[in-house]
């Protein structure tokens, strides 16, 4: 069976690797200058820089775990992300230093009780029925006020009160010291970068990469072919919006080298006021402890926006009326596009970590080769 590959990102080049090993020819394309898709990094003065945002891999899955380690070994960097509102730092997520710097509390028993009290200081009719309302019912006002409205707002590019509950139906609150923001067992960045592990899936000599290849410009010779196609863009622009666009969030990156040799000291540190335009500050030597240019640091800052037409999408807004639509974009391939598979974030119109994207990508895998 002869495949194209849609996008070199970790989904599509997954299923290349694994359609390979099982005897398949490959041949991938990207519209984009370089393989790996988001989780591209490339070196400057000897930092591995994530173009596209931070990427931790973790997992809670030793299968997934033992398989991304094939292709990289990885240290023991532990995300500890920190929190500055206007000047005044936050440890994420929420825990037992948080409570101390916001109450002087230093107990969990103390902790928790300041948090009921700060609940039951805003009453709330009934159910929560927006995203404001739902943080408070979990965390209290304080909480809310310094380190999620902000944040949230500018991620969203909405006022929290018109943000649906769903998104926030849980925050993290832990009451020990622990500023480690996943409870993953196995968690670590790949010394040297995530493009290596692309490369070597994509390394078989069954496999073919072209970059700058826009599938839509020949999309209909691609059809056309005997050719299976996986394909891991938008679902909607391949249907060229017949039934109407998903929506997205995107984002803007703006990445500068600074002549200092550490700029921030933490890898990642959240803007959470509502004033500063940028989310967060990702400083890249710290992904692999200092590691580079002692006289030269890259920072990035992230900025989130409204998506439209031309922009990368890289969040799905998942509420009903884009559920809903998805699903009818779903029919639509079952009837229009029986030799197409669509996968990843923006194929299945959902937010995915890396060791999902993996799963994903595995199980399609799986239901195609009949095993």
């Amino acid at each position: 069976m002869n495949y194209l590959v849609v996008g070199s990102g970790l989904f599509g080049s997954v299923f290349a690797y694994e359609a390979a090993k099982r005897g398949n020819h490959v041949r991938v394309i990207e519209k984009r200058d370089h393989i790996a898709g988001n989780i591209y990094t490339k070196e400057i003065d000897g930092i591995q820089v994530h173009e596209y945002g931070a990427h931790i891999f973790h997992t809670k899955m030793p299968k997934i775990w033992e398989y991304i380690n094939r292709f990289a070994d990885f240290n023991n960097y532990v995300n500890t992300p920190i929190a500055n509102y206007n000047g005044e730092i936050y440890n994420m997520p929420f825990n037992m230093n948080t409570f101390n710097k916001l109450w002087g509390v230093v107990t969990p028993e103390k902790a928790q009780n300041k948090i009921e009290e700060q609940k039951k200081s805003v009453k709330l009719s009934g159910k929560p029925q927006n995203l404001e309302e739902q943080a408070i019912s979990l965390v209290g006002p304080d909480v809310y006020n310094k380190l999620v409205k902000g944040y949230t707002e500018k991620q969203w590019g909405q006022d929290a009160t018109k943000l649906p509950a769903f998104i926030i139906r849980r925050l993290p609150v832990r009451f020990t010291y622990n500023n480690n923001y996943f409870d993953d067992p196995y968690q670590g960045i790949p010394i040297g970068g995530y493009t290596q592990i692309i490369e070597k899936m994509l390394a078989s000599n069954l496999i073919s990469v072209k970059t700058n290849t826009d599938f839509f410009s020949s999309k209909d010779a691609y059809l056309k072919s005997d050719t299976r196609i996986i394909f891991t863009g938008m679902i909607d622009q391949f249907f060229d919006y017949t039934l109407g666009e998903l929506e997205y969030r995107s984002l803007k990156f703006e990445t500068e080298i600074k002549n200092v040799n550490n700029y921030q000291g933490n890898a990642v540190v959240n803007y959470t006021d509502a004033n500063t335009p940028y989310t967060r500050i990702i400083e890249h030597k710290h992904f692999e402890f200092g590691n580079g240019n002692k006289n030269k640091t890259v920072i990035t800052h992230e900025y989130p926006k409204t998506w439209h037409r031309g922009d990368e999408p890289y969040y799905p807004i998942n509420n009903r009326r884009n559920k809903e639509l998805y699903t009818r974009y779903v029919e639509l391939a079952k009837k229009n596009a029986s030799n197409v598979v669509f996968g990843g974030r923006l194929g299945q119109y959902r937010y995915y970590n890396m060791d999902q994207t993996i799963m994903a990508a595995l199980q399609t895998v799986k239901k195609e080769f009949g095993e």
